[in-house]
Formats: C-alpha cells, structure tokens, sequence
C-alpha cells in the first residue's frame, strides 16, 4: 500500500447502511441565507484550502452557489453538475462556514487540513521484492499450463482461481477500474489486458486522460500495479496470474504526489469518470485521506461523505459495483468506540474515540459498497483484518505473513503480484484482498453481462464459502483473543457470507 490507509472497505451491512442512509438524509436543507455579495479579505498568507460545495442539482441553484463561492473568495476547479458537487479552492479561513449559510448549499466543508502547496508525509509499506534465487526456485516448481511464478501463488488455489481460467478466464468486455495510485501498463503481465480508453488521473478533481496520465509517479507508488495484478495478470507465460486473466483493468489514478494522499476530489472524480467511461466495477483498496473515520457532526467531515457518497451512488446507478477493502487495523467495526490516532493524517494526528455507526471510512462504509476482508493461507482472518458483524460483506485472500505460512517455494504468507518496471513483490493487506474479491466479480459479470452491480454482489455472496466463526482466535498464542467472532455459519463478522470462490463463479 503505497499510502495505504491502514484500511481499505466494501459494501455495508444493512444495520450501517440504514444508519448511514439516515446520517445522509438529515444533511443540511438549503439554508435561507442569500448568496455573498462581498468578497472576503483574505490574508496574505493565509493557506489556500481545497473544499467542497454539495448543492441540490438544478442549474439556477449551481450557478448561484458558483457566485456565492466567488464572492467568498473562492475559485471554482470543476463542477460535477449531474451530482450537485463543486470543488472549490479558497484562503479564506472561514470559507466552508460561509458557504454552508448560501441557499441551495447542503453541506461543505474542506477535504484536507493541510494547505494545497504543502506535502504530507506518510509511512510506506515494507516492499518484498521477489528476488532472483526465489523467481528460479518458484519457477522450477511450476508445472505445465501455469506461469512461472504461480507456484507461489496460493491465494489463487485457495479461491479455485487457477481451475476457474480452464473454464472461463473472464471476458475483455468486463473492465475492472483500479482507483489507486497509478498502473504501470507497460508491465509485461498487464499491457494486454489494460483499457487506456478508460484510464485517468484524477488528481485533484479533474481527470487527465493524456497519455500516460494514469501511471505511477515513481516506482515507490506500486500500489496500483499490485493490485492490478491481482484482479487481471494475462496467463501469458510471463510472471504471475490474476484471478480473472481475461478481463480488462483501468487506472484512475488519484494518489498526491510525494504523499500518495487520497483526498475526497480525487476519488469523486474518479467514481463519476468511471460510472461515464464504461466501467463495470472499482476496486478501491484505501480510504479517503485525511480522516480515517468521517464523522457526521463535524462539517467538513460531513461535506465529505456527501461529496463522496454521492459520486459512488451516480456510479451504482449505472450498474456499476464497487468492492473496497475492510482495512487493517484489526478494528471492531460494529463496536460501540473505536479509538483513532492517525486523523487527520496530512498534519498532526490528534486521538480520537468514534462510533464507527456515526463516523464513516470511505468509501468502505458507504451504502452499497462491497467491503472486503482478509484471509491467509488457512482460511482464517488475517492477523491485522479489520472485521464486524453486519459490515464485512465478503472475505478473500490478503496474506498472513505471520501466522498463516504457506507451502510453496518461498514459504512467504504475503501475496504475490505485479509491480512497476517489471517487477514482482509479496504485499499482504485487505488491500491485497479486494482485488481478489474484484476479479471474482469480474468473473460473474463475465458469466452474466447482463446483470447489474446489486444483482453482481448478490451472486459474489451467494457462491462465497463461509468457514464460520472459528472457536476461538487467538493467532498469537498468549491466552487472550486477538478477535473476537459475532455471527452464525452462514454470516459473520469475520467474512462476512464468506470467502470468495473463482471455480463457482464460472461453472
């Protein structure tokens, strides 16, 4: 994970999705203030904040709100007209609490703490590239019809992935849009499989479709490129396997320069660039920079959510699914608290307790996205998989470098895949999940091309395999419970309907 929130989600159970779906409903009513008609005295070296503005959609609102912002002493950087939500950036410090008294405005608030021209800074994962002594080892091991490097990949033998490609490899119809930081398609294993028609970078709000807009920055932004790997490797006899090697994968890049932040008008950018550019699914393994919990009694949270539930709504209602990852805090998500020490993660975090059913990981914890969870080698939930009853939907391989070890070449739980310049390395996360889950559904979109993404995440859980709550979870061996299970054989918070299966999707 190239910044990667210690989180990543999908789809919420019905009792969060009802809660969220209320949360949303009592979003501020168009106010009865009138628009500005002063333009506010910024100091000069006041920070230049990026904000966004959600209105009701009807154009005469949108254009006064457009004045409004000016008079506010705020620039306009794009307008998503079909969804009611401007991104707006502004030095004046008391911009969002103006903004939120201008008839037709329903929620704003700015989408960082940190001012537009300063960097960040954020923790990069532990890369394991896989070295050369590993890559002969692995693919001495390999037998006839795999790829080289499959022997070392047992996350696709624990979903029947690898029997799945003998019957249907998936179809070049189906595009899966990995939203992240960047594809490097010049890779040997996805230049094939990679739709550019599709591909973005959403930086900022805007999408840049120039020719190679949507790669990674550096080599350090691999994020991308692994879990692009993980949903659609050509079988191709190079390298390694995706779970669907027959799909198309996009990139919509939305990951900040230095930091790999993933702020809000990025990734409203990049649900309504897919939801107009023919995408079928999203794979999103992160979450919403700053905040790692969106809280609906703060405003600039508030406006958050809205901003983002509303571009991934748009894109549902086109027949899209969305599949995200749960996260990898080992947090309770249907706790009653859960205690925060990463947010805002673009400045100085500050400890907060939450109530994950009131505070929000995007897009995760949005209604009708599918969240993700994590599992190892023995079908058991990932030591760091954040779970909860009623929130995970499903649950796929993401590694267990620790506690789940693997029979195969290089013994390593972690799982292996693609990385920019050609590479490959072991990642382990529910990052490293969704994708998994993603190609499954690819799979099913292929089998089904006609259904939409509800109808595609009901079959996702229907053909999962549920290993139920295991008796008791305590992976590191000292007595106490590392986790605890809530739930029956059929759902529960540690898979959710259970782990996805490749082989039943296609037969």
């Amino acid at each position: 994970m190239a910044h990667l929130p210690s989180r990543r989600r999908l789809a919420l159970a019905v009792p969060v999705v009802l809660s969220l779906t209320a949360s949303l409903g009592f979003l501020p009513t168009a106010a009865t203030a009138t628009p500005l008609t002063e333009t506010t005295v910024q100091a000069a070296d006041a920070p230049k904040l990026a904000y966004v503005v959600n209105t009701t959609t009807d154009r005469r609102t949108i254009g006064s709100v457009k004045k409004a912002i000016a008079a506010a002493g705020g620039t306009v950087v794009v307008t998503y007209d079909k969804i009611g939500v401007i991104v707006a950036h502004s030095a004046n410090p008391d911009f969002g609490k103006q903004m939120r008294k201008v008839r037709g405005v329903r929620s704003a608030g700015a989408t960082r703490t940190a001012p537009l021209t300063a960097a960040g800074t954020t923790e990069k994962d532990a890369v394991q590239l896989l070295t050369q002594e590993q890559a002969a080892k692995t693919a001495s091991a390999s037998v006839p019809g795999s790829e080289p490097l499959e022997a070392d990949q047992w996350d696709l033998r624990a979903i029947g992935a690898d029997k799945a490609a003998k019957i249907n490899p998936g179809s070049s119809r189906v595009t899966v849009a990995v939203i992240d930081t960047g594809v490097d398609d010049t890779h040997p294993d996805l230049t094939a499989n990679f739709s550019k028609s599709q591909s973005a970078n959403c930086v900022g709000g805007v999408a840049d479709t120039s020719e190679g807009a949507w790669r990674p920055y550096t080599a350090d932004d691999y994020h991308g490129t692994h879990v692009a790997g993980s949903i659609a490797a050509a079988r191709n006899g190079i390298g390694v396997a995706g779970v669907a090697p027959g799909v198309k994968v996009s990139s919509i890049k939305v990951s900040e320069p230095d930091t790999s932040l993933f702020y809000p008008e990025s990734v409203v950018c990049a649900f309504v660039f897919a939801a107009d550019h023919g995408v079928e699914i999203t794979n999103n393994s992160y979450y919403v920079d700053p905040w790692l919990y969106n809280c609906m009694d703060d405003p600039d949270q508030k406006a958050i959510v809205d901003a983002v539930n509303r571009a991934q709504l748009y894109a549902q209602k086109k027949g899209l699914i969305h599949l995200a990852s749960a996260g990898n805090s080992n947090h309770d998500l249907d706790a009653d608290a859960i205690v925060d020490t990463s947010s805002p993660d673009d400045t100085t975090p500050v400890e907060r307790t939450i109530d994950p059913h009131e505070c929000y990981d995007l897009p995760t914890q949005l209604p009708g996205v599918v969240t993700v969870s994590a599992t190892g080698v023995n079908n058991l939930k990932s030591y760091y998989s954040s779970y909860g009853k009623g929130v995970v939907d499903v649950a796929a391989p993401g590694g267990d470098r620790l506690y789940q070890i693997p029979d195969t070449p290089s013994k390593n739980g972690r799982v292996l895949s693609t990385m920019p310049n050609g590479e490959y390395a072991f990642l382990q996360g529910t990052s490293m999940a969704a994708p998994h889950a993603a190609g499954v559904a690819a799979l099913l979109k292929s089998k089904h091309p006609w259904a939409n993404g509800a109808q595609i995440q009901a079959l996702l859980k229907s053909q999962a395999d549920n290993p139920g709550c295991p008796e008791s979870y305590d992976q590191n061996g000292d007595g106490t419970p590392d986790a605890v299970c809530e739930g029956g054989p059929r759902v529960n918070g540690f898979y959710g309907f259970g782990i996805v299966n490749a082989l039943r999707a296609v037969k």
